[in-house]
């Protein structure tokens, strides 16, 4: 058995790229429009680790979806916890769960997929302006 990827829907692809490609970091690796099912196929991956891929569907008949909590996040290991927020930031995303800890982070997609980033090996020290940030919504 072999993990492949996690499939979540969007309802707009370069609202989703913009945050998954460009704020996030993550590469796309493949695409595949299905006319005849009406729906487009996004395949992205950290960079270096192809293997582990989250597949973006995007359904050309709008839909309006509806998250449970039955799905509970993607989580990604980034070597700069405080640059990688920073980075989302500056591109427009809200930390929903600041750093404070220099370990976890979580944020939401357009689509509200919530994101788990998590620190690659030992937490950084506490910093701010994460260590006074407040969590924002829900994550």
């Amino acid at each position: 058995m072999k993990y492949l990827h996690t499939m979540v829907r969007v309802t707009d692809i370069e609202r989703s790229l913009h945050f998954y490609r460009d704020a996030l970091g993550l590469a796309e690796v493949a695409r595949k429009e299905y006319p005849q099912g009406r729906f487009t196929l996004i395949y992205l991956a950290a960079p270096g680790d192809e293997q582990a891929q989250i597949e973006l569907t995007y359904n050309w008949d709008p839909e309006k979806y509806v998250g449970g909590r039955n799905f509970g996040h993607v989580a990604y290991a980034v070597d700069d916890i405080y640059a990688t927020c920073r980075r989302l930031m500056e591109h427009g995303v809200t930390i929903n769960r600041p750093p404070r800890d220099g370990r976890m982070a979580f944020v939401r997609s357009p689509d509200d997929i919530s994101v788990e980033l998590l620190q690659a090996g030992a937490a950084l020290p506490p910093a701010e302006p994460w260590t006074s940030m407040p969590n924002v919504g829900v994550w």
